[in-house]
This record gives structure tokens, sequence and C-alpha cells, in this order.
């Protein structure tokens, strides 16, 4: 090596340094220009049409035609179609969705638009392409019942009575994952009910029966790979809708009355103060049905209350004509990853007061009330945090866990010592220990929420209904006992690290439940083994960061479609992104061979490249809320 080559590689070492330091920078000062004043920080969440098809269905059905988000909504339905006319359930993806389709084009025909409409030709001629209305899924089935167009008791039998099942009985409603056990509940008493409000004559999907109705096949197709338990739940749920019919036509309600008022009080327990249901929209929707279609007034307080939250900014995003409704929120998500950026990157000292807002903001997030997790821990104090703003009745793990690697961080400064940071740090360390699931890892909500049976009803064809431990989860949870000082023998994390390394991948990587994918997996075991004290030199760390290195593509950074959910061959493979591409470079740093330095520059290479006015523009989804 020659004189002028060391110099050449010392001026490229600062110019590289110089660029680094530019983009932190410059990423700083935009999130520092967009925190809310009350100190956290929260970012669009984008979902698919089904929010906003949804949305002009549901008021439609509680009598609301004329409200004005109908219009707003129909048109970002329209701005959303594929030129396939279809309408699809991720940013760019291979195919349109029938669920989607079907459901957007409902909406569109309640809404008054003619069935020979340009867009909705388009969208019939690619609903009947794909086998038509026989291949929809059942909650899709439940919104055309809900409008008239299909008949209930071809709908799964979802009776409100699973409200009495005792907590230790398989069917309680607390084996369900949190999203699905507040949906299913509105649900029971729609089904129970069988109401509809059918659409007028000149706005009905009978262009989606070519064959007629009366010739239409309605029953639910089998499942993949069936077994002798889908088989006798189908035959359960003909049993039950037999009885429903029976009791219908007799007069008899079999004390179903006192089986819906106690879900409807269930239901009206559950509400989030800011309106909504579990922090998410399927309850929020659902619910707001079940009560109007039960008796309960629009300006009722709790009907009233949900549906304001459809006129709250933090809810709704407009743009020119169109709006969209989003599927949740995330600001404590948000901003503890926005502070989690500010440590890691060293600039806290540069923004004093924005940090000293969100730290003041997160401490008065904690949820210190019980909610339905304490089902399962009757004994156990409240400690958590919550993905979205007013979620008190489902703090999760995940939140609670970077909240918490987040405030290691200023524990020791007396002004937080004041403020009770420490007793903070202290309750979330507790909870997190009891939510430990019996194989060591953690779900999000619940303990041991992992009972696959129940996957086999019919209702359950809408994604995941359990919430069974993930890796990324956990992962997140052994970073922030590292960063408490608590080590790898604390018995938690002997059993959480055993987790994790069953769960590796063959090629070295790492599911991702809540991310997409094996890359966000891989880029959230690597920075947790490395907290916790793990030696990264070990064979099974060596195969994690191979996986991330041969995964890295030409530009220099890492990308992966949603795809891979389906079709894990495509692991670690799509189009290059910036978030993707900070994950597997959190991984490479934390797993910290000398070999890989390239790897890491070529990547912040990347970053450098694509960073526009101090963010990056990233259309495509990487965040996942229901894999598959």
């Amino acid at each position: 090596m020659t004189l002028q080559t060391v110099q050449n590689d010392a001026s490229a070492r600062g110019n590289f340094d110089a660029q680094l330091d530019q983009s932190i920078k410059a990423a700083a000062d935009w999130l520092a220009e967009r925190q809310k004043p009350e100190g956290y920080w929260v970012g669009r969440l984008e979902s698919n049409a089904c929010m906003e098809a949804q949305w002009i269905l549901c008021l439609w059905f509680i009598g609301l035609e004329d409200h004005p988000l109908r219009p707003r909504l129909a048109r970002s339905l329209r701005e959303t179609q594929r030129a396939d006319g279809s309408w699809e359930i991720y940013h760019d993806a291979p195919a349109g969705d029938i669920n989607t389709t079907v459901e957007a084009y409902a909406a569109l025909r309640s809404c008054g638009v003619a069935a020979d409409d340009p867009q909705l030709v388009k969208a019939r001629d690619w609903i009947l392409s794909k086998g038509g209305l026989k291949n929809i899924r059942v909650f899709t089935r439940y919104w055309l019942a809900l409008i008239g167009e299909w008949p209930w008791e071809k709908t799964p039998n979802l009776p409100p009575e699973v409200i009495h099942f005792p907590n230790w009985f398989i069917f309680s409603i607390y084996n369900f994952a949190q999203w699905a056990r507040a949906t299913l509940m509105p649900i029971a008493v729609l089904s129970a009910r069988r109401p509809s409000r059918p659409l007028p004559p000149e706005n009905r999907c009978d262009d989606l029966f070519p064959g007629g109705r009366d010739y239409f096949d309605y029953e639910l197709p089998g499942k993949p790979g069936a077994d002798f338990w889908d088989g006798f739940f189908r035959f359960t749920d003909k049993v039950l809708h037999r009885l429903q019919s029976v009791g219908r036509a007799a007069g008899l309600s079999f004390g179903r009355n006192g089986s819906v008022k106690r879900a409807l009080e269930w239901i009206i327990e559950h509400q989030d103060a800011d309106g909504v249901w579990g922090g998410i929209q399927p309850p929020w929707i659902y619910s707001t049905m079940a009560l109007v279609n039960e008796g309960y007034a629009l300006d009722h307080p709790v009907v009233a209350k949900a549906l304001a939250a459809l006129d709250d900014p933090r809810w709704r995003v407009d743009a020119g004509e169109a709006t969209w409704i989003q599927a949740s929120t995330s600001p404590v998500w948000d901003t503890v990853l926005t502070l989690l950026a500010y440590e890691d990157c060293d600039v806290n000292g540069d923004y004093p007061q924005e940090v000293e807002r969100a730290v003041d903001w997160l401490l008065s997030q904690q949820v210190l009330r019980k909610g339905d997790w304490s089902v399962k821990l009757p004994n156990t104090a409240p400690g958590g945090w919550a993905f979205e703003y007013k979620n008190y009745f489902y703090p999760d793990t995940d939140d609670t866990a970077v909240a918490l690697i987040v405030l290691a961080q200023f524990r020791s400064e007396q002004k937080w010592i004041d403020k009770g940071i420490n007793r903070a740090i202290s309750l979330g360390v507790d909870w997190l220990v009891a939510m430990q699931s019996q194989g060591g890892g953690w779900g999000a909500f619940d303990k041991d929420n992992d009972k696959k049976f129940l996957t086999k009803i019919p209702f359950c064809d809408f994604g995941e209904a359990l919430d069974p431990p993930s890796v990324d989860v956990t992962a997140h949870i052994v970073e922030a006992f590292g960063k408490l000082g608590l080590g790898k023998e604390h018995p938690a994390m002997v059993r959480a690290l055993d987790y994790l390394r069953r769960e590796q991948e063959a090629d070295g990587s790492w599911f991702g439940r809540w991310g997409v994918n094996y890359i966000y997996g891989a880029g959230a075991v690597l920075p947790a083994l490395e907290a916790i004290g793990e030696d990264m030199s070990q064979p099974y760390i060596a195969r994690a960061a191979d996986f991330l290195v041969a995964r890295q593509q030409d530009d220099g950074g890492w990308g992966e479609s949603c795809g891979s959910y389906m079709d894990p061959s495509l692991s670690g493979r799509g189009k290059t992104t910036a978030s993707q591409t900070a994950w597997a470079l959190m991984g490479l740093i934390a797993a910290g061979r000398a070999q890989d330095r390239d790897a890491i520059e070529r990547g912040l290479a990347f970053l450098f490249e694509r960073q526009s006015a101090g963010t990056w523009n990233e259309p495509e989804y990487t965040g996942t809320g229901f894999p598959g």
C-alpha cells in the first residue's frame, strides 16, 4: 500500500463521516420539527381500501347515508383502484385482493355509483375473473349480509352465549387474540339478530351474481388441508343456524336476550377514552353497528363518541376531496422509536426541549389500570404501555419493551428520578416478566394466547386469530432487559434466549411478526443478543449475519416484500427500502464482524443517497398487522 493510497483512504473516511453526521442532523431536525405540542410523534398508519369501504357501508347501515364523510371516502376508493380494476392489500402487491375489491365495489354501489360506471365495470370483471363471490372471506360475507346482499344463514354463526364461557374453558373469549376478541363480541350480537339494511333496488350488486341469486352457491368453501376439527366446526355451525332459525320461527329466545345484553355491557365497558374500541378499526366499526342495531340512539354518549372519532384528525387523513380512515394510530411506538434514534445517534443534547417533552409524555402514557391481560394474571400489577392514544385495556409487551429501552438512559438523572422514572421502569419490568409465555417467548397482548385449535372455527378466516409468542417482540424485551442491566442469567432471559435459538430459521434469519419480515426478525434479534451480553462469535449469530449480507442488493440496500409471508422463498427479497436497510444495518453492526464493514458502508451509502429533505420516501409497506 502506497502513501497516496493511505491518504486517499483517510480522505474518503473523513468525507464518509461528514456525510454520516450531515444525514443524522438532517433526520433529527426533520423529526424535531414534527413533534406534537404534547411531546409525542406520530406518523400516518396506512392500510388498505377495506377501511374506507367498510366505513361507507357502516354509515349506510346505521342510517347515515347522507353523512358528509361518505363521498370523501368514496373518492379515496376511486383514487386507489388498480389499473386492472382491483384493490390491493399492500402497496405494489403483485395482484389485487378479492375481498377488498368486493367490499369497495359494494361501498361504491351504496353511494349510488352506477353499475356501468367504468371503474365498477372493471372491478366487476376482475372479481368474476377470480372466481367471483364464492371465494370471498367470512368478514366480506358479513358485510354483504348487513346490506342485504347475502343470506345471514350462510354466514358462520357466532353465538353471543360465548360471553358466559368461564375463563378456563377452551372457547373462552380470552383465548382469542385481543383484536379478535374485541371484534368477536359485536359480531356475535349482529349474528344473533341477523339485521340488514338492504340497498335500494337500483344500487344492488346484481352484477356480481351473473347466474342469478337463486342459483348461486352461498356455502363457505372448506379450508385447505381441512381436518376432523374443521368438519366438526362446520357441522356445529349448521346446527347452531338451525337452532337459531327454529327459535326465531317459534318466538323462543333460549335466553339469548340475556346473552346479548351481557355482550353489549362488555362492549360498552371496553370503549376507549377516544371513542374507539381496542385502538383499531374492526371492533370500532362493528361495535358501533351492534349498538345502533340494538336501539342505542346516534346521540347516545357511547355511540356519539364512536362517531365523533371519525372527525378526529388523529384518526382521519384528508387530502383534497378524499379521506382515509386509519386502521390504528401509533403515537407511543413512533415516540419511543424517535427517542431511541436520538439516543443511538448521540444527539439528545442537541434537542433538550424536544427530548424532555417526549419523555414526560411517555411517562404519562404508562397504563396503570388492569385490562384484559389480567384475566390470566389477576395478581399482577399493571405497568405496560399501549401502541395507541387511549387504549387502556390493551397495553402491549412490544411498546413496553421499547419504552423501557428508552427510559433506561434517563434513570440516573435526578429530574427523572423525581418524576418517578424508576417506579415506572420497575412496574414495566415486573409486568413483562409476568407476561412471559410458557415457551420462553412473549406474545403482544396476552400470556399463552396460542391455542391453535381455535383457528379451526369458520369465523377465523380473516388472518391471525391468536397472539402466540413472536421472535421480534421477544427480542425487544431481551434488549430492554440488557439495557437495564439484567443479564442473561436472569431466569426470564434464560428461557427467552432458548426460545430465540429454537426459532431461528435454517437460513439464519428469524420470522418477523410485526415487521416485514425475515429482515425485521434478524434486525431485532441481533441487537438484543448484543445488549444482553451474548457471545457474538457463536455460529448461530454468524449464520444470521451471513443471511443479511447475502440479501444485500446491488444498490447497497435491503428490501423484502410482504409476499414473503405467503412465499418463504421471498425471504429477504424485494424492492429496497430505507427502513429494511436500517434494520439490516442494526443487525450487522450488533454482530460486530470486521468482515461486514464493506456491507455496512454500502448500506449507509444507500441511505445517504435516498435521503431527501431529512427523511426517506417509502410507499412500500414494512409494518405488519396480519401476516399472510
